[in-house]
């Protein structure tokens, strides 16, 4: 039996798009929360990345819309503006994740919702934020990556390298959940609504910030240095004979350990490896004694050892190893969702924070294009003769 979650009752509108928007409103559907993704009559350009259904629906869409009703419309069409007025009343939370310019354009700013409905929260996702010259600019993960120093500190000197994976979109969806809960909580203390504003390039520097400050305080002009740590070492992958291990080592009491473990004692003592500012601009030469070492182990020969001596590390996995790997099933951190047109069903990672009282679910798979329109409208008040006139003119 599923329990109740911690938002059950709230009502959410999403008109999101691509990953940091519909993720926000997926984190809010899985604590319990109604949430209606309202997507354009052709299907949003979102829908088909990676794709893996038959229909052409993509993983990425299957992920980011997982517990959501979905409806199509048209906001820009006079009579679709009329159902967006409809759908607002209804809705505690607006999630949108366009330029300040287009919310205003489809009447989803927060002053037009305000309107509609006074206690109303908007959550709005931009690429850059409000405030500077790049506020109306588009923008995606990459691009939050590269403004932000992070690229630049990937790779190579010669080459800067984007993460493959758009963790700025994720880490966003994050940050724009965590508004969202707080303007909740306080619209039941006060009664008011806001507008909670989050972008890719604020996440972005948060992530970086760190080096900024040292770069604004020190002036240290760091370069890529690859996957080796320059704050402390060793902390970097390494080939053993049967793949890739990544290795962390921080802080003194892990690199006494890890040199107890390679037999070289007598760095404790040598001013290169004094500390973690030391040991990182020294990095090169403790990469290359953990790399020797490792050259003669095969992954579960070198995981084991480093275990033993308490040492993190962990194995580099590549998509099928993540899904072969025991933990990650013991622990259930992906849940086989079924979904119509795909071979089996859907490993979809689960809620990423656990609550013991009230824990987040995936209680239904993503809607396939407008399944849920019809309904949708008759809870808005639509008669069956209006729905049809919506459709005939491709309002819906």
């Amino acid at each position: 039996m599923t329990m109740p979650g911690v938002l059950d009752g709230v009502r959410v509108l999403d008109f999101g798009r691509y990953i940091a928007g519909p993720f926000c409103a997926a984190l809010l559907a899985d604590l319990g929360a109604e949430v209606i993704r309202v997507e354009r009559i052709g299907g949003g350009e979102d829908r088909g990345v990676i794709p893996v259904g038959a229909e052409g629906d993509g993983s990425l869409y299957l992920q980011t819309n997982r517990n959501k009703l979905g409806m199509t419309l048209d906001p820009a069409a006079p009579e679709g503006r009329g159902v967006v007025r409809r759908l607002v009343a209804w809705a505690d939370v607006v999630v949108a994740n366009l330029p300040p310019a287009t919310l205003r354009a489809l009447g989803l700013d927060y002053a037009s919702l305000a309107a509609i409905k006074p206690d109303v929260i908007l959550t709005s996702i931009s690429a850059f934020g409000c405030g500077g010259p790049y506020e109306e600019k588009l923008g995606f993960d990459g691009i939050g990556q590269a403004m932000s120093g992070a690229m630049y500190l990937s790779g190579s000197p010669d080459e800067p390298m984007k993460a493959f994976v758009p963790y700025v979109d994720y880490a966003t969806a994050l940050t724009a959940a965590f508004g969202t809960l707080a303007a909740l909580l306080h619209r039941r203390a006060s009664g008011r609504g806001q507008e909670v504003q989050a972008s890719l390039l604020a996440t972005a520097l948060t992530i970086t910030n760190a080096y900024v400050v040292e770069q604004a305080l020190l002036a240290p002009n760091r370069v890529a240095s690859g996957n080796r740590s320059q704050i402390a070492a060793p902390s970097d992958a390494f080939p053993v004979r049967d793949g890739w291990i990544i290795v962390q080592v921080v802080g003194g009491p892990l690199f006494r350990r890890w040199a107890a473990l390679m037999g070289e004692d007598h760095w404790l003592t040598d001013p290169r490896f004094a500390d973690d500012r030391a040991r990182g601009e020294h990095g090169a030469i403790v990469s290359a004694r953990m790399r020797e070492w490792c050259a003669t182990r095969t992954t579960a020969e070198a995981l084991a050892a480093l275990a033993a001596a308490r040492i993190p590390a962990g194995p580099v996995y590549s998509p099928q190893q993540v899904l072969d790997d025991p933990h990650v099933r013991a622990s259930a951190l992906l849940e086989g969702v079924a979904y119509p047109g795909t071979p089996r069903p859907v490993p979809l990672s689960a809620t990423p924070v656990r609550l013991s009282a009230t824990p987040g679910s995936i209680r239904r798979r993503a809607p396939r294009l407008g399944e849920h329109t019809d309904e949708i409208l008759a809870r808005l008040g639509y008669v069956p003769a209006e729905i049809a006139a919506l459709r005939a003119t491709r309002v819906v």
